[in-house]
């Protein structure tokens, strides 16, 4: 994603190159600062290669977040 067409905060993304979706923070410097669904460490992701999740990997990162906090693994 290109700085002029940042998400919104809060919105979800899928990272490329961690391959995980994260909650979009904001930008700081070159990067693009996300967080993991359901709370974490944030971590840096580059904004050209971040792109809005899907519906299904929104459903799977609340799924792990869900199973986290009731102390299951997925």
């Amino acid at each position: 994603m290109e700085a002029e067409t940042a998400p919104e905060p809060g919105t979800l993304v899928y990272d490329l190159v961690a391959r995980r979706v994260g909650e979009y923070r904001d930008t700081t410097g070159p990067y693009a600062m996300l967080r993991p669904v359901g709370g974490g460490r944030e971590w840096q992701a580059d904004p050209g290669r971040i792109r809005p999740a899907t519906a299904e990997e929104r459903l799977a990162a609340a799924l792990r977040a869900a199973n986290a906090r009731s102390g299951r693994a997925l």
